[in-house]
């Protein structure tokens, strides 16, 4: 790979950490063949707080889940806003894909999109009533997918959400759920 301009660099840098805002400076330092200290330095300037306090921020948004625990998150929850959106990271495995093709099994981007829905939804009982899905392409080992779901209406106990899942910006994946809620 060939030596970056450090404005390039830092642009990638802001892209790779909107995606995954999980990842160390060591990572970070690995990724771009530069050392920790540039990292840190980028980082700093770009006002990016380090990997401690965008883990404290994920962390808040476990805090307030009320339909699901921290586990039933397919993915990793980045942030959430009950009752208006969400989103989260899935980091794919060799254990996700179809053995002859290498290709992420679509159940797990689905189950990604439907967990979140159902996480964004401020209630103690979240149901799937219906889902609507397209892939619109393929997801292969070491691809990051994000996920960000959108409550877009409520009438009753039915909760009406748009789920959006991206590889680096493209979408990949589209559903819309009408999710049922017993609120306290």
């Amino acid at each position: 790979m060939s030596k970056l301009s450090k404005e390039e660099r830092q642009k990638q840098l802001n892209t790779l950490l909107e995606n995954n805002p999980l990842l160390t400076d060591r990572e970070l330092a690995d990724r771009f063949y530069v050392s920790i200290q540039t990292i840190r330095l980028d980082r700093m300037k770009m006002g990016i707080p380090e990997v401690r306090e965008r883990t404290k921020t994920a962390a808040s948004a476990y805090a307030r889940l009320k339909s699901v625990n921290e586990g039933e998150v397919i993915g990793k929850l980045i942030e959430l806003e009950l009752n208006k959106y969400a989103r989260s990271v899935l980091e794919t495995t060799v254990e996700m894909a179809l053995q002859r093709s290498q290709i992420i099994r679509g159940h797990y981007l689905f189950a990604q999109a439907n967990s979140l829905a159902v996480a964004v939804i401020n209630a103690s009982s979240v149901l799937t009533g219906t889902a609507n899905l397209k892939f619109h392409k393929t997801v292969h080992i070491g691809d990051v997918i994000i996920a960000e779901a959108t409550l877009v209406n409520t009438e009753g106990k039915k909760n009406y959400i748009k789920v959006n899942s991206y590889l680096k910006k493209e979408k990949i994946f589209s559903s819309n759920f009408i999710m049922f809620a017993e609120r306290e």
